[in-house]
């Protein structure tokens, strides 16, 4: 009885337009036997090319190669960059870092501050800070902007050893009400956001009229 019932199924199946390999692995019937039940339901040519083409493994194969490639091909642009790039001079990771500062700063004339979720921005801003602009890293502050379903202390151990700056001058943190659970944390930066901050009005104008001055330079210039 039961083998006339997997027998059924089987006709069902191929019906479907299901091979022996997807009927193999929902019935668990020997191919032996599906080739003796299905000898007379051969799949159409169009169907066996379409099985062929959308192959799980086949797609898998296909995806992993196609990822190695990109990585190659990132790999190699990485390289002919890093060379371009590297090292840059003073004046041009100034430059750098006011086109940092300019999409990323707080547009304050009293304080150079910048809030960001990933750590390589702040990073590098405070790189810039302690560089180019001779900031002391001691005298640095530091406000995490944090969910109210975080471990508090584990974040500021976080970024406090991300940046090197001692949890002494951390500001007590912004709590926000809502969960981190609703957050997409794309690229993996889930450690809330972290602002830094150096108060200095002679600073501030400093890189604000800096800033002014290349966008006057360019916004005056004929495209």
């Amino acid at each position: 009885m039961a083998r006339l019932k997997d027998h059924e199924k089987v006709l069902a199946f191929r019906k479907q337009g299901m091979s022996y390999s997807q009927i193999k692995k929902i019935l668990k019937v020997s191919k032996s036997t599906l080739s003796l039940w299905l000898r007379n339901y051969p799949l159409s040519k169009q169907r066996i090319r379409e099985l062929r083409d959308w192959n799980e493994q086949r797609i898998e194969k296909f995806q992993e190669t196609m990822r190695q490639k990109r990585e190659k091909r990132l790999k190699e642009v990485y390289e002919v960059q890093k060379k371009f790039l590297l090292l840059l001079k003073n004046r041009e990771f100034f430059m750098f870092g006011l086109g940092l500062y300019w999409g990323e700063g707080v547009k304050k004339m009293t304080e150079l501050s910048v809030s960001n979720n990933d750590p390589s921005i702040i990073k590098l801003f405070i790189y810039w800070l302690t560089t180019s602009l001779r900031v002391p890293k001691e005298k640095l502050k530091v406000q995490l902007h944090l969910y109210k379903d975080m471990d508090i202390k584990k974040e500021i151990q976080f970024w406090s050893a991300t940046l090197n700056i001692p949890s002494s001058q951390f500001y007590n943190p912004y709590i926000k009400k809502s969960s981190s659970k609703r957050i997409n944390h794309k690229g993996g930066f889930g450690h809330g956001t972290c602002n830094v901050r150096i108060g200095g009005t002679h600073l501030a104008e400093k890189i604000h009229m800096s800033i002014k001055v290349i966008a006057n330079k360019y916004y005056k210039m004929r495209t």
